[in-house]
């Protein structure tokens, strides 16, 4: 199995993280990334570098004026008079803006707000190569699950959160849409996205909410109570052509293997009955119960066990990393799972 990793990735170092009010170290740092890189290694899998992406492959997905911001918001942002290290927005449009005709700013400040859901995806000097990189590997396992094979993109940052033109939670660019995109440019008829993170994939369903021909399933901590809070419902089921390509499986907190495992096998039933020709894995660490903001308590052997259900669906896949942010436990899950699969 190939396994897609470019050291560039390595250069975003977010700092800003905003929890209950306060500031706190980011989850999201360099060493998870390291963790993970020495899993592979000791697996055997052949670590290669992606290759570059055209710019055709990126607004397959995301808005073109989005893209632009993450690439030349920093130098703006460092024109500012007494700017901190990184963009954080302090204001978003709200839904009564919204519907009065908000527009985006023209000044930086106001671009933040417009292009970031929240403040857990801090933009820094080195985000956008970064996050490039990292689409880049997940489009290389597309390639490889387009050719009938199983690949690994060891994407960081991770993805699943950043919506067609708004990045958030850690994310920026959504790196499993990315995959699932690539594999119906490659002549997947139907694809499915099964998204096993503790968080829902709300940029994911964003992405594909109208679409019939992309699947997106996502077993999740309860967001009644959990990141993202305002979507993850069960009666979310998609809209317009999509209707009935989401499925959302809220779980309460302590959720351990048994119901985890139930949630997926009803995923991977579904992902059955929709027909699809090729599976992207939003993989997710964060269920486990070793996890510093733990909602689930998901075992190695947890983990493992999905792993086996999920390759015996013997649908060809992208494997795309999302969160799992214990850099102790990390590489052992990792080594668990694509052993199992």
């Amino acid at each position: 199995m190939k396994a897609f990793w470019d050291p560039i990735q390595l250069t975003h170092q977010p700092v800003f993280f905003l929890q209950r009010g306060q500031l706190r170290q980011n989850f999201e740092v360099p060493a998870r990334a390291e963790a993970l890189l020495v899993a592979c290694r000791e697996m055997g899998l052949s670590i290669t570098m992606p290759a570059n992406l055209t710019n055709s492959a990126l607004t397959a997905v995301h808005s073109a004026e989005y893209l632009d911001f993450l690439r030349t918001g920093p130098s703006a942002w460092a024109k500012m008079a007494d700017h901190g290290p990184e963009l954080v927005a302090n204001i978003h449009p709200s839904p009564e803006m919204l519907a009065n005709g908000a527009r985006p700013s023209a000044t930086i400040v106001g671009q933040t707000g417009w292009f970031t859901a929240d403040t857990s995806c801090p933009v820094g000097p080195h985000t956008w190569q970064a996050s490039l990189a990292a689409a880049c590997g997940a489009i290389a396992a597309a390639d490889e699950a387009a050719a009938g094979r199983t690949a690994y993109a060891l994407a960081r940052p991770p993805g699943h959160h950043a919506y067609a033109a708004r990045a958030g939670g850690h994310c920026y660019l959504n790196n499993a849409a990315l995959a699932a995109q690539r594999l119906r440019a490659r002549g997947a008829g139907r694809v499915a996205v099964l998204d096993i993170d503790s968080h829902h994939g709300n940029g994911t369903q964003g992405i594909f909410w109208e679409r019939p021909d992309v699947f997106f399933a996502s077993l999740h901590g309860d967001p009644n109570a959990y990141y993202p809070w305002y979507v993850g419902h069960a009666d979310e089921r998609g809209g317009g052509d999509g209707i009935g390509c989401t499925l959302n499986l809220p779980l309460r907190q302590g959720s351990g293997d048994d119901v985890w495992l139930a949630a997926l096998d009803h995923a991977i039933e579904e992902i059955r009955r929709f027909g699809a020709d090729a599976l992207v894995v939003s993989l997710g660490f964060d269920a486990s119960e070793h996890e510093p903001l733990r909602f689930l308590s998901v075992t190695q052997e947890g983990f493992a066990r999905a792993a086996a259900a999920i390759g015996a669906t013997r649908l060809p896949a992208a494997i795309i990393q999302e969160g799992g942010y214990n850099t102790n436990v990390i590489g052992a899950l990792l080594k668990r799972f694509l052993n199992a699969l």
